[in-house]
């Protein structure tokens, strides 16, 4: 990262007085802030991956929701290994936990957190949300999801996770309302490895393990979406693009509405579709 560059991957979903984040890259918390959204409306977090752009502040904001006042049950939802990574994250913050347990008459953080390691398919479902996992393609991660977010009787938000170009995503997304997938530019693709190394793993990775922005717009048509979001940009920072290459290059396999993300965006969900968008 450098000053001023776009943070890591995380979402926020607001339905009423309930705040549901998905993936917790750093930052996350201090963004919610800014946003204006108390961490005690948090009731679920999901995480797609256990790449550390994605789950790195999951511990600090679970712990920075408690000490902001947040005494009810938590939803946490991650694929197979969440489990050891909260209980290390309990263990490192021992000492502050039972310090705050004592003096501030706070409870224990660990009984508050309801942990669910999730696969394909039902990942949950109560009277006003059902929440659907796909796997998707993100070499060498092998647990790694796209999930659904169907709201009863409600809009229908489906985010992709970090993917290469999956075809039954189409199907898993269809009728949503918003798809928020990830996106690269093959042109960019170069001064990324230039900037960060790698060389010819890091190009290898990044041609089998990610979708470009075309590719996300081949999905968002075949799903036949509301609204396509572009997220988890590559290059996400690099001021030789603008959001212009990046209509463009989703404009040629998508003739529906899109936004480019940025960090504080804000995408209102219209049932109605024609009102939709940020």
């Amino acid at each position: 990262m450098r000053p001023a560059s776009p943070l890591p991957t995380a979402s926020a979903l607001v339905a009423g007085d309930e705040l549901t984040v998905v993936d917790c890259g750093a930052g996350v918390t201090v963004s919610l802030a800014n946003a204006g959204l108390p961490l005690t409306m948090l009731e679920r977090v999901f995480v797609t991956h256990l790449h550390s752009d994605h789950v790195l502040e999951l511990g600090p904001l679970l712990h920075t929701a408690w000490t902001s006042g947040l005494s009810h049950p938590l939803k946490v939802f991650g694929p197979p290994g969440m489990r050891e990574y909260l209980e290390h994250f309990l263990a490192a913050m021992r000492f502050d936990i039972e310090t705050r347990i004592a003096d501030e008459g706070r409870p224990p953080l660990g009984e508050l957190l309801r942990l669910t390691e999730y696969g394909e398919g039902e990942v949950m479902a109560d009277a006003g949300l059902r929440v659907t996992a796909l796997r998707n393609i993100h070499p060498p991660v092998e647990e790694s999801y796209a999930l659904r977010f169907d709201f009863g009787g409600g809009p229908s938000v489906v985010f992709s996770g970090d993917t290469a170009r999956h075809p039954p995503l189409a199907a898993f997304a269809r009728g949503a309302d918003i798809l928020v997938h990830e996106a690269m530019l093959p042109a960019g693709m170069e001064k990324i490895v230039e900037k960060v190394g790698g060389g010819d793993r890091l190009r290898a990775h990044l041609k089998a393990s990610h979708s470009t922005a075309g590719e996300a717009g081949w999905i968002a048509r075949e799903a036949g979406v509301g609204r396509l979001v572009l997220h988890h940009l590559i290059p996400a920072d690099d001021p030789d693009f603008s959001e212009a290459d990046w209509l463009a290059a989703t404009a040629e396999s998508w003739e529906g509405p899109v936004t480019v993300g940025r960090d504080g965006l804000v995408v209102p969900i219209d049932k109605k579709r024609e009102g939709a968008g940020a």
